[in-house]
């Protein structure tokens, strides 16, 4: 017969030490981005093993989406620029990629380089479509420089 008094407090020291919640591999503050763009500050941030940071996600849930726009912290100066492949999980048909790339844009919109060297999910086209007329910001240059689409 089991002493159910003695018993049930080492069961409750035990669940506390475990962990429920979901990991989370999302973009967020302090995560790290790879620039995909040939503009120059990507091509030596990158090249230096220092790749920018996030700092600021432009959304209401403050979790960096495909398409969103972001802040980030590069080379000592702040940029603004566009994720357009992510590790995270994604829904059917978007493609999900090894590592979390961003395109590097001015306050415009306009990128700052002017070729992308990975393929970027064509769902990125209505995403971005959709927020250009939402925001009055237009992506079409972001569009128009990237070479392929998966």
């Amino acid at each position: 017969m089991i002493n159910t008094r003695s018993f049930f407090p080492v069961i409750n020291r035990l669940n506390r030490n475990i962990h429920t919640s979901n990991v989370q591999n999302e973009i967020q503050k302090q995560t790290r981005l790879r620039v995909v763009d040939n503009s120059e500050i990507g091509k030596r941030a990158m090249a230096e093993g220092r790749p920018p940071k996030c700092i600021h996600v432009y959304n209401k849930t403050g979790v960096g989406r495909l398409g969103d726009k972001v802040l980030v912290a590069i080379k000592g100066e702040k940029k603004k620029g566009v994720l357009v492949g992510l590790k995270q999980n994604q829904k059917t048909k978007v493609p999900k990629f090894d590592s979390n790339n961003l395109v590097l844009i001015d306050d415009g919109g306009t990128p700052l380089g002017t070729r992308i060297h990975v393929p970027i999910p064509t769902v990125l086209r209505t995403i971005l479509k959709e927020k250009t007329y939402a925001k009055g910001t237009d992506y079409t240059k972001l569009l128009g420089i990237a070479s392929k689409f998966v």
